[in-house]
């Protein structure tokens, strides 16, 4: 059984959480942290987390960017393991991210998913192949017309993987409205889409002579991100100072 404490509890992912847990044997929410305790969660919420002294395993940090210094904060003095899924850290805090990971163990992807993670696995295989064969890569990713950046930090990680795998040599084409020219070899391409209510939708093109072969994946809730949060907070749960990302759940699987 891990014992987590939920920061960012009252949050749509908080909630999406805790449902989570509820129906979850091996798992169990004991504290959550947010800044207005406004709903029966059936476990105590804090709204100042110094005040938390819940005896916990691992910390689920779902929260906003403002919040992240504090519970890395308190993380690093309990020497409590945490799941830190808030995106759009600064330089300055990922820096900290990787300070914090000195003195606690520190779990932190661009997407929580066990499909993305494990679609990034298989990417590296599929570039160490194809790459070299004469095949272009390309990502084309869609999202809901609310989400402000682009491309996603999903897509730019899924380009980071084909690029790893083939040395680093590889240079991202995110516009090429303004050029007049073929496609260079040495190019990934990412391309954004917005609108409506979509979730996440990833795709990868492996474009060759003659054939084209692709990797899908598709997100239909948000409940995917918190099943691969509480799977990696029962993976840290023990866990020692140390830098951890979801490749290690998987490996761990």
């Amino acid at each position: 059984m891990v014992r987590i404490i939920m920061h960012g509890c009252n949050g749509h992912m908080g909630q999406v959480i805790s449902q989570l847990v509820r129906d979850d044997k091996d798992a169990e929410i004991v504290a959550g942290i947010d800044i207005a305790d406004t709903r029966d969660n059936g476990y105590p919420v804090f709204t100042d987390v110094e005040k938390c002294d819940v005896d916990a395993d691992v910390i689920i940090d779902f929260s906003t960017a403002a919040a992240v210094d504090g519970i890395l904060d308190y993380s690093v003095k309990r020497r409590l393991p945490i799941v830190l899924c808030t995106t759009g850290l600064s330089e300055e805090q990922l820096a900290k991210v990787e300070e914090a990971a000195k003195e606690t163990a520190v779990l932190k992807s661009a997407n929580m998913s066990m499909g993305i993670n494990l679609l990034l696995k298989l990417l590296k295989d599929a570039a160490r192949v194809l790459a070299p064969a004469g095949f272009d890569m390309e990502i084309v990713e869609r999202h809901h017309r609310l989400k402000v950046d682009a491309p996603s930090g999903t897509a730019l990680a899924l380009a980071d993987s084909l690029n790893e795998a083939m040395g680093n040599q590889y240079e991202y084409k995110f516009d090429r409205s303004q050029e007049r020219k073929k496609r260079e070899d040495l190019e990934i391409g990412i391309s954004a889409v917005r609108g409506g209510t979509i979730v996440g939708d990833h795709e990868v093109i492996f474009a060759g002579p003659d054939e084209v072969i692709e990797f899908k994946h598709t997100a239909y809730s948000k409940a995917v991100f918190g099943k691969g949060a509480v799977q990696a907070a029962k993976f840290l749960k023990g866990k020692g100072a140390g830098r951890f990302d979801m490749s290690d759940v998987i490996a761990d699987a």
